[in-house]
């Protein structure tokens, strides 16, 4: 303490005082310099006491905040007294709090990175190892021409795989990174489905899939338009997949003051009640997924759709059906 330099200014400032009034009153009489003298002492020491007490907690606040940096940031140094050491220590706790949880978040997003990488990893190794065992078989001399058509047809399909696979992940990164503006239309609903259906007109077709579609032309949604018709696509792909051929898909919507409502509902083989928790998680598949499914659809049609001040439901009975609930919000309450 006595090496502070603030501190002995302060001494010497206060000495000098104390000799001065003490030589003035002495000069006055010997006894009131005696009192005088007296009392800067017991200034002098009560002030130095209180300096001291003020570099203990000083002290402690700095032990504290090295602690905290060493990994320790679950102490507690909160004071419910009076004043700015105890305001300090407040806000310092306060601060240290903020800090916990932002390096809480940063751990979880470094090892979401490392698992999303190592499932980006692992669905591209698949249709990479195909590509290259066919391109190996095309090498040879010998092989037929049917072969050859097969193989190359192979590789497209693969290839196709890869493309959509990239696309959809670049798409989530920009909606996890906040990167995309989703514009605020109002939108025919009965546009949005159009727009899904035709793009899945063909398997819908080749599976003989009966489409019941409930949605009335003065039904509005709030939506970015391609986002929300992209989000759909996914689900209505999914419900097309599940079904058996012959089966039906129903659609409807409604409106009221606080969202706009879409149903979409099949009748297939439903989703078993062990995978429904985790159908929207990233590369999840179920018992019942497809060999080319790699568990992304869903998961960008949800991202999407939270997005958007909105949530979406899913119910499902094995062997009866699924049906999916989407709300869209038309203004945060």
């Amino acid at each position: 303490m006595i090496r502070n330099k603030e501190i002995r200014r302060f001494v010497i400032a206060f000495a000098l005082i104390g000799m001065a009034g003490t030589l003035l009153a002495w000069g006055i009489a010997p006894l009131a310099g005696i009192v005088t003298a007296l009392t800067y002492l017991l200034l002098l020491a009560a002030a130095g006491i209180f300096t001291a007490w003020r570099y203990r907690e000083i002290t402690r606040l700095s032990e504290y905040l090295q602690r905290v940096c060493s990994g320790q940031s679950t102490l507690d140094i909160r004071d419910s007294a009076e004043g700015e050491l105890s305001i300090l220590k407040n806000d310092i706790y306060k601060m240290t709090c903020m800090l916990s949880e932002k390096t809480e978040l940063l751990q979880k997003d470094k090892r979401y990175l490392a698992d999303a990488l190592s499932d980006i990893s692992h669905q591209l190794k698949t249709p990479l190892t195909s590509m290259m065992v066919m391109t190996d078989l095309l090498s040879e001399q010998n092989l037929s021409p049917q072969k050859r058509t097969e193989f190359t047809e192979n590789i497209r399909r693969q290839l196709e795989r890869i493309e959509w696979l990239v696309t959809a992940l670049l798409k989530m990164s920009k909606i996890d990174a906040g990167a995309v503006q989703f514009k605020q239309q109002q939108v025919e609903v009965s546009q949005l489905i159009q727009h899904a259906l035709s793009t899945l007109s063909i398997p819908i077709e080749l599976r003989e899939i009966e489409v019941k579609n409930h949605v009335k032309e003065e039904d509005y949604v709030v939506c970015d338009y391609n986002w929300t018709g992209e989000a759909l696509i996914n689900i209505l792909k999914n419900c097309v997949e599940h079904s058996r051929s012959g089966g039906h898909i129903g659609i409807d919507a409604e409106e009221n003051p606080l969202y706009t409502q879409m149903r979409i509902w099949d009748d297939g083989e439903g989703i078993a009640p062990e995978d429904l928790p985790h159908i929207f998680e990233r590369f999840y598949r179920g018992k019942n997924a497809g060999e080319e499914s790699v568990g992304i659809g869903l998961a960008m049609a949800r991202s999407v759709i939270v997005a958007q001040n909105g949530q979406i439901q899913v119910k499902s009975r094995p062997g009866i059906g699924t049906c999916f609930t989407i709300r869209i919000y038309k203004q945060v309450v």
